[in-house]
C-alpha cells in the first residue's frame, strides 16, 4: 500500500490542514508520498521533512504564533502595500517574508534529502502549464506555488516564472494516482463543501470565476478513481464563505479555534472510516 496526502490551496484556511494532520498521524498513519499546492505545499514542506507526530507540535506553533497576514509571512504594513501596489502594478505584497519564514524552518534543504517523496505544484507563466517541482530547493518550490496573483510577485525559478499552484490544479489528486498511490487522504481547507452563488458586483466575479477553474478539476478527478484506489477526503471545520474575501485573507483571529474543530471532526471520521485501526 502507497499513501498519500495530498494538501490543497486555501491561504489562511491551510490551518484546518494541522487539525487533519493531527488526527492522521494519531492513528499512525504514515506518507510515502506527500503531494502541496499553494498553502499546502507550505504545510506539505514540513511533514515531508519530518514524516512523524512531531511535526504537529511545529506546526501548531507555528500556526499559532501568527495574529495577522504580515507575521504569517503574507502581507505588509498598509503603507507599503500600497507603495508597493503603485510601483508594481501586479501586487499588493512581498514575499520576502514568506521566504524567510520557510527558510527559517527549511533551510537549504532540498527534495532528494527529505525522507518521504515530496513534490510542489506551481503555475509556469512561459509555458502556461502545470509544473510540479520534485528536484532542487524547497523553498523557491513552496514559494512559486504560493505566489497567489495579484498579492505577491511571480516567483523566478530557474529561467521561468510562477504564479500560485492553485491555477492550475488546486487539489492535486489526479497527480497522487498517477505516482502510484493506493490510499489517499485529502487535507482540503472546506471550499467543497460550500455552494457558489452568481457574483452580484463586479470584484465578485474574479472570485467566483476562479472557484469554479480552484473546484472542477478536484471533483472530476474524485469522480475518475480507478479501482483499487481508495480516498479519503477529510472534513475541514470552522470556515466560512467570509473567508473567501480579501479581508477573509488576512483575519487569522481563528487559527487555533479552526485546528481544533477541524481535528475533532477528522478524529471522528477516520475512527468510523477506517477499519483494522487504519494504521499504516
Amino acid at each position: 500500500m502507497t499513501t498519500a496526502f495530498v494538501l490543497g490551496g486555501g491561504g489562511v484556511l491551510g490551518a484546518v490542514e494541522v487539525g487533519m494532520l493531527r488526527a492522521l498521524f494519531e492513528r499512525e498513519i504514515r506518507p510515502d508520498l506527500v503531494l502541496g499546492t499553494s498553502i499546502g505545499a507550505f504545510n506539505g514542506a514540513l511533514v515531508a521533512s519530518q514524516p512523524e507526530p512531531e511535526v504537529i507540535g511545529r506546526l501548531t506553533e507555528l500556526w499559532a504564533s501568527v495574529s495577522n497576514a504580515r507575521e504569517a509571512g503574507y502581507g505588509d504594513t498598509p503603507l507599503r502595500t500600497v507603495r508597493r501596489a503603485m510601483q508594481s502594478g501586479t501586487h499588493l505584497w512581498s514575499a520576502e517574508p514568506l521566504r524567510q519564514r520557510l527558510e527559517e524552518e527549511l533551510g537549504e534543504s532540498t527534495f532528494e534529502e527529505l525522507p518521504v517523496t515530496f513534490q510542489v505544484c506551481a503555475a509556469s507563466i512561459e509555458r502556461s502549464a502545470e509544473h510540479w517541482f520534485s528536484t532542487g530547493r524547497v523553498v523557491d518550490a513552496v514559494v512559486a506555488s504560493a505566489a497567489v496573483p495579484g498579492l505577491l510577485p511571480p516567483a523566478k525559478v530557474g529561467d521561468e516564472h510562477y504564479l500560485d499552484g492553485g491555477i492550475v490544479n488546486s487539489v492535486p489528486l489526479g497527480r497522487a494516482v498517477e505516482l502510484g498511490a493506493t490510499r489517499v487522504f485529502v487535507l482540503q481547507v472546506g471550499r467543497f463543501d460550500r455552494p457558489l452563488k452568481p457574483p452580484r458586483r463586479p470584484w465578485e466575479v474574479a472570485r467566483v470565476s476562479f472557484e469554479i477553474a480552484r473546484r472542477h478539476r478536484f471533483v472530476r478527478e474524485l469522480a475518475e478513481l480507478p479501482d483499487g484506489v481508495e480516498c479519503h477526503v477529510l472534513p475541514a471545520r470552522g470556515t466560512s464563505a467570509r473567508d473567501d474575501t480579501f479581508l477573509g485573507t488576512r483575519d487569522f483571529a481563528s487559527v487555533q479555534e479552526r485546528i481544533e474543530a477541524t481535528y475533532d471532526a477528522s478524529r471522528d471520521y477516520l475512527a468510523e472510516q477506517l477499519s483494522d485501526g487504519g494504521r499504516a
